[in-house]
C-alpha cells in the first residue's frame, strides 16, 4: 500500500493548518468576519500568516505574547502528524498595508 503524493498530501496538510488556526483564531476574537490565514512555502517549511482586524490583534497575541506562543504551539504538535514544519506570522495591519506597497 503506498502513501498519497506529496504534493498531494502537502496540499492537505495546509489546508488542515490553515483551518485549525482560522477557528481557533476566530474563538477568539471579536470581529470573526476578518480573521484571515494565508499560506506560503519558505525554506522546506510552510508560513501562516494570520490577520485579523486591528482592534482584534491584542486578543491573538494575548497579555506578554502568551496565546501567540500557545497558538504556535499547538500548530507545532498538529504538524508532527503531517510530518511538515509549519510557523505562524501573526500581521499587523499596518504591517500589511506597508508590505503591499513595496
Amino acid at each position: 500500500m503506498t502513501e498519497k503524493s506529496e504534493p498531494n498530501s502537502n496540499h492537505t496538510a495546509v489546508s488542515d493548518m490553515q483551518t485549525l488556526v482560522l477557528e481557533i483564531a476566530r474563538s477568539l476574537v471579536d470581529e470573526p468576519e476578518a480573521v484571515q490565514v494565508e499560506a506560503s512555502e519558505a525554506e522546506g517549511a510552510t508560513v501562516l500568516r494570520l490577520r485579523v482586524a486591528p482592534s482584534d490583534i491584542g486578543k491573538v497575541i494575548g497579555k506578554q505574547g502568551r496565546t501567540a506562543r500557545c497558538l504556535r504551539t499547538i500548530l507545532g504538535a498538529a504538524s508532527m502528524k503531517h510530518r511538515h514544519r509549519f510557523s505562524l506570522d501573526i500581521i499587523e495591519a499596518e504591517d500589511a498595508e506597508n508590505s503591499d506597497e513595496e
